[in-house]
């Protein structure tokens, strides 16, 4: 209120000042009224501007605020979801690993008898020994090949559903927000070079996606 009165003190000063030749005159026509109306006229338009701009700017600001970013290094880490994932995938790897390394081992004895005992055995027993021992490398190399393959699809397949659990909840939650736009931030893709970190929300969307997959698990 008080800024108000001065704003109008210092615009009535302004007035009078620009009008002060033909003052007199234009009060004795008009009286003091039209004076005063036209002096508050003024400032309201003022105060009109200033109080638009002002909500322009805070508008913007507010717009600004709906954007927000989730650290997904923080998440992978931290999600149990994605702790159990990694851990059933490295037991896969292992025993895929550990049955490759048994069929190789068992391949290679294979060979290493046939190494000794082929002095002594004839053409034709050498010559089939080959062909079998050629057939079951080629099988091992094709099992090697499969295992590989449906790893990566199994790989792939709880990659797509971990993407899928993160954006789903991330729609909702921004939904529920009032969020226009939800970035992504990781040190080994640094698409976003710089962020507030008033406008991350990692730690509260980890909460709640644990808290979700700890009631699935029950």
């Amino acid at each position: 209120m008080w800024d108000f009165y001065l704003r109008f003190a210092l615009c009535m000063k302004k007035m009078i000042t620009r009008n002060m030749n033909n003052a007199f005159a234009f009060v004795a026509k008009a009286g003091i009224g039209v004076l005063l109306a036209a002096a508050v006229a003024s400032c309201n338009q003022t105060e009109t501007q200033t109080t638009a701009a002002a909500s322009t700017a805070d508008s913007t600001q507010a717009k600004l605020e709906k954007i927000v970013y989730v650290n997904s290094d923080t998440l992978l880490e931290k999600y149990e979801y994605f702790k159990d994932v990694r851990v059933k995938m490295e037991e896969k790897a292992k025993k895929a690993q550990a049955d490759l390394q048994s069929r190789s081992t068992a391949f290679q004895r294979e060979v290493a008898d046939y190494q000794q005992k082929a002095p002594t055995m004839s053409a034709a027993d050498r010559q089939s020994t080959e062909e079998r021992l050629a057939r079951k490398q080629d099988e091992l190399a094709r099992h090697n090949q499969n295992a590989s393959a449906s790893f990566a699809q199994e790989e792939a397949s709880e990659n797509e559903k971990l993407y899928s659990r993160i954006t789903e909840y991330l729609k909702k939650h921004a939904k529920q927000n009032g969020y226009k736009l939800v970035l992504t931030y990781s040190t080994s893709n640094p698409a976003v070079l710089y962020a507030d970190e008033s406008l991350e929300i990692t730690d509260e969307v980890l909460a709640a996606l644990n808290a979700e997959y700890a009631s699935e698990k029950k």
